[in-house]
């Protein structure tokens, strides 16, 4: 069985492409248990709108590939052929070093994003409750890759500051108001930048987001999307008297909020009101920030704030690396060790018949001893096959843990000549 991930990203292709691949809700569902009928094994997909990726255990690389990429293709409505520039492969020690790279955000268009944790625990939580993962193997792994995680997040300052622009927006809004839990916010504009944060507001507490744009109809499906509520622009200046947050990420050409509007809109409040203006050309006329209890920030202002962090993040990144190789290392360790599960059961299977029939050829002698005497004699033997045994299956679980060529397997049947029919495969069971 092999560990095999197929999949694209933000490395590999852009937004109008990555956007075709996202799969969601119930067809994520339906999607783990198709690709599960049609033969390739257990499956976890990964989708968020940076990568789609699957993670695959199938008893064959190619076949686990092929069936992945025909049904990628087809979800995304792209021929196969076409999706070869985007669509990427890898398998075992490459997959579980890639997955746990992934969720200690080492891989992350921002690295040191949190987010990602909780969206691989996601697909993993969703491939259980779909009952696609049989074996001990997957589950270890999404475990384990969840650790590293939160490894890296404590042990290490990858995630310390703001590293995108709406997270840096976000750290000056908490410098504000404290916990933004409770608070309300306009963004003006639908475009990506504001539909992240959208996101990134409603996973600090935002609780009431308006979203306005030009074009109402983006305006409502971001809005549906994110569960915030579509306003118009004629609801302007009532939802600025109400907000404590305002982003304005437009495209246009000239200012959006003037000094007049703002000053109108908070003639009456007194509490601040945080303008996050990360439109180009700016979107909120400078004097703005003149305004008593108002604090303008550009995106020249957010930029510092994440090129400051993202320094301070950099220097954390091999610290964060040195976690991964060497849970990648013990992972593998332990894959290998379930390699000699079969040769240690027919080591056993094998010592037991030699001691059966020794102990039946002797007792047959034996007779004229009372009962209690014979099962001492039955006791000993068994006592000194398992003596025997411990050093040898010790050793062939540590060997195996140190190579990855199965020669100690290969030699230890060839030494007691052991017939791998004679026992039983089921490896997962005994492991789990």
């Amino acid at each position: 069985m092999t560990i095999t991930i197929v999949g694209l990203s933000h490395r590999t292709a852009p937004l109008e492409i990555r956007e075709r691949f996202v799969i969601e809700g119930e067809a994520a569902r339906d999607a783990l248990r198709r690709l599960s009928a049609a033969g390739c094994g257990e499956a976890v997909l990964l989708s968020t709108c940076n990568r789609t990726e699957l993670y695959l255990r199938a008893d064959s690389q190619a076949n686990a590939r092929a069936l992945a990429v025909r049904f990628l293709s087809g979800h995304a409505g792209i021929n196969e052929t076409d999706t070869d520039s985007y669509i990427y492969q890898m398998f075992d020690e490459h997959a579980i070093r890639h997955l746990f790279r992934v969720v200690g955000s080492l891989d992350s268009m921002v690295v040191g994003e949190a987010q990602i944790q909780g969206q691989v625990r996601t697909a993993y939580e969703m491939a259980q409750r779909e009952g696609v993962l049989t074996g001990p193997v997957m589950p270890r792994l999404f475990e384990t890759a969840l650790r590293v995680g939160g490894r890296i997040r404590t042990e290490t300052k990858l995630g310390t500051g703001a590293a995108s622009i709406p997270s840096a927006a976000l750290e000056l809004g908490r410098k504000i108001f404290g916990s933004l839990k409770g608070r309300s916010a306009l963004v003006i504009g639908a475009g990506e930048m504001s539909e992240l944060t959208v996101r990134c507001l409603r996973d600090e507490g935002v609780s009431d987001i308006a979203v306005v744009n030009r074009t109402e109809t983006r305006a409502q499906e971001l809005a549906a999307t994110l569960s915030a509520r579509a306003i118009s622009f004629t609801e302007i200046p009532a939802a600025l008297a109400d907000a404590d947050i305002v982003v304005t990420a437009t495209a246009a050409p000239h200012v959006v909020l003037t000094r007049d509007v703002v000053a109108k809109a908070i003639r009456d409040r007194d509490r601040p009101l945080l303008i996050l203006d990360i439109a180009l050309p700016r979107d909120v006329e400078a004097t703005v920030a003149d305004l008593d209890n108002v604090f303008l920030y550009d995106i020249d202002d957010l930029s510092q704030v994440v090129e400051g962090n993202l320094r301070k993040r950099h220097s954390e990144i091999a610290a964060a690396q040195a976690i991964v190789t060497a849970e990648t290392e013990c992972f593998q360790d332990w894959c290998r060790t379930r390699e000699v599960v079969p040769v240690i059961r027919e080591l056993r299977g094998w010592a037991e018949r030699v001691r059966e029939a020794e102990t039946s050829r002797a007792l047959r002698s034996l007779r004229h001893l009372a009962p209690e005497d014979l099962a001492a004699v039955e006791a000993l033997t068994k006592q000194l096959m398992a003596k025997v045994l411990h050093p040898p299956t010790t050793r062939l679980r540590q060997a195996a843990a140190s190579q990855s060529d199965g020669s100690i397997v290969n030699t230890t049947r060839y030494l007691f000549d052991l017939d791998p029919d004679a026992a039983s495969h089921n490896t997962d069971k005994e492991m789990e």
